[in-house]
């Protein structure tokens, strides 16, 4: 085991698409405000997936969207050792990865550099609700790099709709991009803006197995901070709303490992 670690740590170094920064403290990443112009070579906005694990997911959005670039971010080298050959062999030049933690993407990226982030099956940080990748101490590291979402007309233009949610105890407040009413399976929480769900700029997309991490966003730092929510789903394969087919569309390893034991699988979209 140890033997193959190394050996995909010695592959990584000869992939260009991966750029390792897994000690960024006071330094900027080279890269910070350069993605476009010296990587991608294009003006298609940047989405990244943060805690990538082997890029599967990273890699089935680039496929589906050949118009925006994508960067997935991990920590663990042999992790990301899967997507970048993947992405390298097959000459995927619309995708990127970087090994880092985290804490330092403000450091990776410069303001409004980012259009949009996917955060995939995290680790729900039972214990310690700081440390969640949806808290409010990440949220105000995403805000730094991330397009404002009111730069984003499909934003502007669904803020006329009426605002409403299905079976909901909770309710987006007038701060809250409008929310359309959506299915409500079994009971389930479900709501869907089929206008904003659209939005390509300022927007986070968290997709989880975990009820805790789950109702902590939606509740506490979405709807309880005023942010606007653009569709919600406490089980996205229950829902029949065609608008999350593509959240649907990509499984990760993860994924298909909580589906066979049975695991709902829940999915927020958010602006900062």
């Amino acid at each position: 085991m140890k033997n193959n670690k190394l050996q995909k740590f010695a592959d990584n170094l000869t992939f260009s698409n991966l750029f390792q920064y897994p000690f960024l403290h006071r330094e900027e990443c080279p890269m910070r405000g350069r993605w476009h112009s010296d990587y991608f070579k294009n003006d298609f906005p940047i989405v990244i997936e943060i805690g990538c694990g082997k890029g599967e997911y990273t890699i089935g959005l680039s496929e589906k969207y050949p118009n925006k670039n994508f960067i997935g971010i991990d920590i663990k080298g042999a992790r990301l050792w899967k997507g970048s050959r993947y992405a390298f062999e097959n000459n995927l030049n619309r995708v990127a990865f970087v090994r880092a933690r985290i804490d330092f993407i403000e450091k990776i990226f410069a303001p409004e550099e980012v259009s949009e982030i996917w955060i995939t099956f995290p680790d729900p940080q039972h214990a310690k609700a700081r440390k969640r990748l949806t808290s409010p101490m990440f949220l105000e590291r995403y805000r730094k790099i991330l397009r404002s979402s009111s730069n984003n007309s499909n934003n502007n233009s669904s803020s006329s709709n009426s605002s409403s949610s299905s079976s909901s105890s909770s309710s987006s407040n007038g701060n809250n991009a409008s929310i359309s009413s959506g299915a409500n399976i079994n009971g389930s929480r479900t709501s869907i803006n089929n206008n904003a769900c659209n939005a390509h700029t300022g927007k986070i997309n968290l997709k989880t197995d975990d009820t805790i991490l789950y109702l902590y966003t939606l509740d506490d730092i979405v709807l309880g901070s005023g942010l606007p929510l653009y569709a919600y789903s406490d089980d996205i394969y229950a829902n029949t709303d065609e608008s999350l087919n593509d959240v649907r569309a990509i499984r990760t390893f993860y994924e298909e490992m909580w589906l066979k034991m049975g695991k709902k699988i829940k999915y927020i979209s958010f602006g900062l």
